[in-house]
């Protein structure tokens, strides 16, 4: 059954169209995701559908009693009661009903009705048919859904008193997606709801969504978390909509498929249409071809034609690199403490980051990731233990917030003031590759929106051209593809990397290493995030005979061994890289000998097929002991 339709929507803000007759079907339990670059219309449309904004053109048709809940992107939920309090008025009804049943039971113990045999049976039989209506709705589990959607989305301990008017603005945005998926409405509506979520609370939410009897449309950047949730992708593009029937790797695969065959269409069809012209334009003044030549002119006007695929969005471009190369060791913890005030949020904390690693940093929300970076880059003291940075190490800092940028100035004197010495064109071209051109460069950093700030940040990171790389959040802001084309700009750094990150898809095509942080130590994965989710895993099935035991011990002695092991692994690989090579210059070198011997020149000569033959010998003994070795190291890196 169709819950809701959009037919023919279009949308100015004064001369500028944002939506351009959009059609969009929302089917009874479909789930969708709406994706599309920042300023493409997505939040418009949302507005537009749940009534908010009102369409130039176009008309919306929703099902009858079709109930829809909203969460708008970073709308946090404002009240006057406690949190419980709040939760509790999605299910006044059935707390009405409640105390229509305990009423009735009073007057069933009443003896005056007891009395009554007639009064009495139309009092059960009202309280039986309550009863069902009350079960039917959830009246027995409404208090235990209420205190797993707090818990899933981190509120662990629900106080009763505790007023909302009291908690932060992310906290409040939280507490609004916990009323909207508490209440449960045919279609639930929810623009960018992984915001201020940390990856256990993301990971509870796929799983509550993947479940959802409701249909979903769903605005996010996390490109992981549409892959988990949706199985529809919408795509706004140039004011337009295009509808996938995927999730989202699948409608990356299905767009560059059909972006490629239309050009080749409309490839074919330009040179068809060449062709016929030039044809015309020989034969249309010669009396015996002139027919033939009209023939074909009427053809080509009744053409169809293929249209040209669509020039690129406006995309930010940009690569880093570093002036100089660092020494092997780049940052190493001992026994560190980190904190505020003298108050410790994680302790004993250890590692060795090593030049070339791209190193994630887990945790869940609180712990103090942010805060640790803080402290290497020397914005924090530490409360004990130490940090060393390694020989030529530079450090460039990219802050969650962006608290680095000063909001008083332009855009330009943003980028000039730290680099006075380059000329005002240079710096106009990198800020017209981070998308700020013409006038754009005049704007106060104050009146920026978040992925502007987020795109003049990582121009001032890339400018820094530093060896070590600590970024907190870098892709928060950003939207789909800006996040692709950052993850393939720190692919290619020749730097070291260090990161604190809730996008899934980013950790796993970034990380090389995961360290978790907790409150009594660190401990590290060699891998990407699945890797580290598939260790955790294993972890959790494992038989746990003591509570001392299922701890990590982050002494000394184990993150040494780890250290080693982890040396270990990375000489292999490159052992294998070289003996790879190896192995094809072998290769060549047989063809290039065995080639030499089929020449009838060589062949007469008994002293120079002699030579080659000796040295057809050594080559193929070498690449003998290549693939014995290869062989082996293979196994031991599977093992």
């Amino acid at each position: 059954m169709i819950l809701l339709q959009t037919n023919n929507i279009s949308k100015y803000f004064g001369a500028k169209q944002i939506l351009k007759d959009v059609n969009l079907t929302i089917q009874e339990r479909e789930k969708i995701g709406l994706v599309g670059v920042n300023g493409a219309g997505k939040s418009t449309l949302l507005k537009i559908i749940t009534g908010q904004l009102a369409p130039d053109a176009g008309n919306i048709m929703r099902s009858h009693n079709l109930t829809l809940g909203y969460l708008a992107q970073d709308s946090g939920l404002e009240s006057s009661r406690t949190i419980y309090e709040e939760m509790l008025s999605i299910f006044q009804p059935l707390i009405d009903l409640e105390h229509q049943l305990r009423k009735l039971e009073e007057q069933m113990g009443d003896p005056r009705v007891k009395a009554d045999q007639a009064e009495l049976e139309r009092v059960m039989k009202q309280y039986d048919r309550l009863s069902e209506t009350f079960r039917e709705q959830g009246g027995y589990s409404y208090h235990s859904l209420i205190r797993g959607v707090l818990q899933g989305l981190d509120f662990p301990e629900v106080d009763d008193h505790s007023p909302i008017s009291m908690l932060s603005g992310g906290q409040k945005t939280r507490l609004a997606l916990a009323k909207n998926l508490l209440q449960k409405p045919d279609l639930l509506i929810l623009d960018e709801p992984t915001n201020y979520l940390d990856i256990r609370s993301l990971t509870w939410l796929e799983q509550f969504l993947q479940t959802y009897t409701g249909a979903i449309l769903v605005v996010s950047h996390d490109r992981y978390f549409l892959d988990k949730v949706v199985t529809k992708i919408v795509e706004l593009e140039y004011g337009q909509a295009t509808t996938y029937p995927t999730n989202y790797s699948g409608f990356i695969d299905l767009k560059a498929q059909q972006q490629e065959s239309l050009l080749k269409q409309f490839e074919q069809q330009q040179m068809e249409i060449a062709r016929a012209k030039e044809f015309i334009q020989r034969n249309i003044v010669r009396a015996s071809t002139t027919k033939r030549a009209q023939s074909r002119l009427k053809a080509l006007e009744k053409m169809e034609l293929v249209e040209a695929p669509v020039a690129k969005q406006r995309q930010i471009h940009f690569s880093f690199d570093i002036k100089i190369k660092s020494g092997n060791d780049v940052l190493q913890a001992v026994d560190l403490a980190i904190g505020y005030h003298g108050t410790p949020l994680a302790k004993d904390i250890n590692f060795l980051i090593e030049r070339g690693e791209s190193v994630a940093l887990l945790g869940p929300n609180g712990v103090g990731k942010s805060t640790l970076l803080k402290t290497i880059v020397g914005e924090l003291p530490s409360l004990g233990g130490y940090i060393r940075k390694g020989t030529n190490v530079s450090i460039g800092y990219y802050a969650q917030q962006q608290e680095k940028l000063d909001p008083q100035k332009t855009v330009l004197d943003e980028l000039w003031d730290d680099y006075p010495l380059m000329d005002e064109r240079d710096i106009r071209t990198i800020l017209g590759n981070f998308l700020f051109r013409g006038d754009d460069v005049y704007k106060k950093v104050a009146d920026l929106s978040g992925g502007e700030k987020a795109r003049l940040a990582l121009a001032k990171l890339m400018l820094q051209k530093a060896n070590l790389l600590i970024l907190d959040e870098p892709t928060n802001h950003l939207d789909i593809l800006s996040r692709e084309i950052l993850e393939s700009s720190l692919l290619d750094y020749p730097g070291t990397i260090l990161f604190v990150s809730h996008d899934r898809y980013f950790l796993n095509k970034m990380a090389t290493r995961v360290i978790e942080l907790s409150a009594n130590g660190t401990e590290s994965f060699l891998g990407n995030y699945d890797y580290y989710q598939e260790k955790l895993a294993e972890r959790g099935s494992q038989p746990q005979t003591k509570k001392e035991d299922a701890k990590p011990q982050p002494g000394k002695q184990s993150y040494l061994e780890n250290k080693e092991q982890q040396r270990l692994e990375r000489k292999r690989i490159k052992r294998i890289e070289e003996l790879e090579q190896l192995i094809a210059a072998s290769e060549d070198k047989i063809s290039f000998i065995n080639g030499e011997l089929e020449k009838p020149e060589v062949a007469q000569n008994y002293t120079a097929c002699l030579q080659l033959s000796e040295e057809l010998s050594q080559v193929k003994t070498a690449l003998d002991s290549y693939l014995e070795e290869w062989v082996s190291l293979t196994e031991e890196i599977e093992k």
